[in-house]
């Protein structure tokens, strides 16, 4: 069977075609009823402080090496305008990568909780 095939099948049904093959199922009504716990992040006792320390240095940290990564850009593109526009190129090439490690950084968080809540 074609994966084309098997996307169309769960398309249709509703459920993927292997849904009850690779399910778990009590056996006998054995664990009917049965909640599997699900409790919310929390941190262990005395290191909540220490962690938000430790992430705020690391937030201080991509930001510096952000700026330097941008300053580094700037510099390569300033220097490469006469007679060396591969260099240039280098730098302009690098202005998104630096902007996009940026904005992966000030966005971390938001992401991150999406997936917990």
């Amino acid at each position: 069977m074609s994966l084309t095939t098997l996307v169309l099948h769960a398309a249709n049904a509703g459920a993927s075609p292997l849904h009850g093959f690779w399910q778990l199922r009590p056996r006998d009504g054995e664990g009917q009823g049965v909640k599997i716990p699900d409790p919310p992040p929390a941190p262990p006792p005395g290191l909540d402080k220490k962690v938000e320390t430790l992430l705020a240095w690391g937030k201080w940290g991509v930001m510096v090496c952000g700026l330097a990564g941008l300053f580094i850009c700037a510099g390569q593109m300033a220097i490469g305008r006469k007679n060396r526009s591969s260099f240039a190129a280098d730098g302009a090439t690098g202005v998104p990568w630096a902007l996009g490690g940026l904005s992966l950084a000030a966005t971390a968080a938001p992401i991150v909780a999406v997936f917990f809540q």
